[in-house]
Formats: C-alpha cells, sequence, structure tokens
C-alpha cells in the first residue's frame, strides 16, 4: 500500500494539468485540506475507480478544465470535523461519494466534504469494498429507488449488468423484490446468478429487444442504440433510468409515443443513500465485486486496467 507522508499540512495525491491519457495522472505534495463549516476531513484510506474518473482525465466531461485531484469514491477515518458538525466524530470510519460532478479529490490522502456525503463504514467490511460502493451503488440505489420506485414482482432489465453499476444493481432489485434480467457476455452469467439475477441475455449472441417483453423497469447505462430499443420492452407506463445524461432527446420522443417514462440521472451525493447502501450492506443483501486494486501511486494503471472495459464490478485504489 502507498505510504504516508508525516508532515501534518500537506499530503500527497495523483494530480494532472492536461487532458489526456493515464500518463498524465503524476504524483503531486498539496496543501492539506481543512474543514470548512459542516464538512469533514476524512484520512483516505481506499478511493474507488470508476468510468467517470478515465472520461474526466481525458477529455473533462463536466469540467471545462482538468480537476486538480480526480475521484469521487471514498473510504477512510474522519481526521478532523468542522463546526456544527454532529454525525461524526474524529476516528469514526466513513464512506461516502464526494459532490459529483465538480468537487472531486479522493486521489490523495485526505479528503474533505461536507459531513453528510458520508455514513459510517460498516463494520464487517473493509476499506476496499467500502471505497468500491459509494459513486456506483448510489447510482444504482438513486435510479431504481429514488426515481422509478422498484416494488415487488416488478420485472427489471439491468444493462451491463456485471459492470460497477450493474452487479450493485442486480443485488440492489432483488432486495426490493424484483424479478430481475441482465445482459452481459456469458462469461459473466454465473456472477450474476450468484448475485440474484433470474435471467441472462449473452448481449454478443442474442438481441435483447426480441427476448425480453412486459419489462416495468430498465436501467440504462449504455445509452446509444441499446437505449433506444429499450423502450419497446416496456409495458405501457413502464420506466426507463439513463445513467448517460446525452443525446437523449429523441429517446424523449420515442418514450412520449409509446406512453413509458424516460427518466436522465446524474448521481448525487446523499447521506440518506449512503446510510441506506450502509443497510443493505450489513443485512448481507449487497457487496461489492472487486476486480482489481491498485497503489494509489499507481492509479494510470488503474485507469489503463478500466480503459480496456474488461473489468467485472469495481477497480479500487488503496491509499493506506
Amino acid at each position: 500500500m502507498t505510504e504516508t507522508t508525516d508532515n501534518d499540512t500537506t499530503m500527497r495525491a495523483m494530480s494532472q494539468d492536461v487532458f489526456g491519457g493515464p500518463e498524465v495522472l503524476k504524483e503531486v505534495e498539496l496543501p492539506r485540506p481543512a474543514p470548512g463549516p459542516s464538512e469533514i476531513l476524512v484520512r483516505v484510506h481506499a478511493a474507488g475507480v470508476n468510468p467517470t474518473d478515465w472520461k474526466n482525465r481525458a477529455f473533462g466531461l463536466w469540467n471545462p478544465d482538468p480537476l486538480p485531484v480526480l475521484g469521487w469514491d471514498v473510504s477512510g477515518v474522519v481526521e478532523a470535523v468542522g463546526l456544527g458538525v454532529t454525525v461524526f466524530k474524529p476516528g469514526d470510519e466513513v464512506f461516502g461519494m464526494l459532490p459529483y460532478p465538480h468537487l472531486a479529490g479522493a486521489y490523495a490522502e485526505f479528503a474533505k466534504a461536507p459531513a453528510r456525503s458520508f455514513a459510517h463504514k460498516p463494520a464487517d467490511i473493509d476499506h476496499v469494498q467500502a471505497g468500491a460502493l459509494p459513486l456506483a451503488a448510489l447510482t444504482a440505489y438513486q435510479a431504481l429507488v429514488d426515481t422509478a420506485d422498484v416494488q415487488p414482482g416488478q420485472r427489471v432489465l439491468i444493462h451491463a449488468a456485471a459492470g460497477g453499476v450493474g452487479h450493485l444493481a442486480v443485488q440492489i432489485a432483488k432486495a426490493r423484490g424484483a424479478y430481475v434480467i441482465g445482459t452481459a457476455s456469458a462469461g459473466k452469467h454465473e456472477l450474476l446468478r450468484e448475485l440474484g439475477a433470474d435471467e441472462l441475455i449473452d448481449y454478443r449472441t442474442t438481441d435483447f429487444a426480441e427476448e425480453v417483453r412486459d419489462v416495468d423497469v430498465v436501467l440504462d447505462t449504455l445509452a446509444g442504440d441499446v437505449r433506444t430499443r429499450s423502450l419497446d420492452v416496456l409495458r405501457e407506463g413502464g420506466t426507463l433510468v439513463s445513467i448517460l445524461p446525452v443525446g437523449f432527446e429523441d429517446d424523449a420522443r420515442k418514450a412520449a409515443e409509446l406512453g413509458v417514462k424516460l427518466e436522465v440521472l446524474l448521481v448525487e451525493a446523499d447521506h440518506g443513500g449512503m446510510r441506506a447502501i450502509a443497510d443493505l450492506v450489513a443485512r448481507g443483501q449487497l457487496r461489492a465485486r472487486v476486480d482489481a486494486t491498485f497503489p494509489l501511486v499507481e492509479v494510470a494503471k488503474a485507469h489503463a486496467h478500466g480503459e480496456t472495459d474488461r473489468t467485472t464490478g469495481k477497480i479500487v485504489l488503496t491509499v493506506r
């Protein structure tokens, strides 16, 4: 694991000053942040890596300039609390998502954020597991629970079901009592069955649009043609939630014509959602599948690994 600095005024972090490939990420020394009112400072133990990380590294996505420090997933220990914080104390183990999309900063020894971006880390998982969860699990939870309000017995189709968001969405949908259909390559079907998927479609050999009908909820993690054709498998009144809020205007018109709903979701920092995720973990209904771990200083290798599009589950940086 990455060694930590002894200096109490600075910290090590991975930064970039230009957009580009993984090689633009460099180790730097930065001032250690101090928590302001309603904020906490977390000593980072693990930081999840998500596709939005390498997209922001490569071309900005939501930000016109390179973010000084990337990363939104944090698991660690509270180092200090700001004025007015009552929900956490120094020494508490916490996990959460830094406010997305602008307030990144997880690729560092310390990260600060509004206190209610976090929840107490479940005691029965380590920081690597906890660091894998926040952004992807919140995305799945906000899509399936807050937006689509999945109910017992409903049919839910999850695209890229073995991906970072997908494999957590399978578990959340099952915890809600849904019948879960997933698309994934055949080699990942066994894992998805273990996670609770009821029906699986190998997207390489089978057109899901010809196999699936009368779906109540679709979780779209791919956009493009997959999102467009997914509207056709919904029952009247059904809901498609897309987590890729780009190029959806034509799909919105098609949804209106079909009598179905298209919702476009951008994940938000969410104390209530993190507490719900922690509760699912504590009940044994939610676990992250960690595909690979890398030390913080090898974040470029982590990005290169993620960009192969061959990962199953999540990539995590070990910081401490």
